[in-house]
């Protein structure tokens, strides 16, 4: 019972690290539509070489923002596949103590006559 515990208390741990990052990735989602509304509010009044400039900056914040969405959902993603993994590992591991447990009781059953 304590591998159970264990194995439960590593699944909650991904699970909390998977909350987490998709709280992350939903606030990088909502600055980079705070940006894009400021942008587009913006992109009328404010003109001339630091006009322009401050839109490059804009769209230079809002790829280094995708990168890291990119990054934050590729981990959901594997944290996603671990939490099916152990599963399916505890599954197997259910099954596998199962059979064992059947087997003895045959053989007890035999030997009992």
């Amino acid at each position: 019972m304590a591998g159970q515990g264990k194995q439960q208390s590593l699944a909650s741990a991904t699970q909390n690290g998977v909350t987490a990052l998709e709280q992350a990735f939903t606030g990088v989602q909502n600055c980079r539509q705070d940006v894009e509304n400021m942008k587009h509010n913006l992109s009328s009044g404010y003109t001339g070489s630091d006009g322009g400039e401050y839109q490059k900056l804009l769209e230079r914040w809002d790829q280094q923002a995708e990168v890291i969405s990119t990054n934050l959902r590729s981990m959901i993603d594997t944290l996603n596949e671990t939490l099916r993994a152990q599963g399916m590992q505890q599954g197997s591991a259910n099954q596998s103590i199962q059979e064992a447990y059947s087997r003895s009781d045959a053989i007890f059953e035999a030997l009992k006559g």
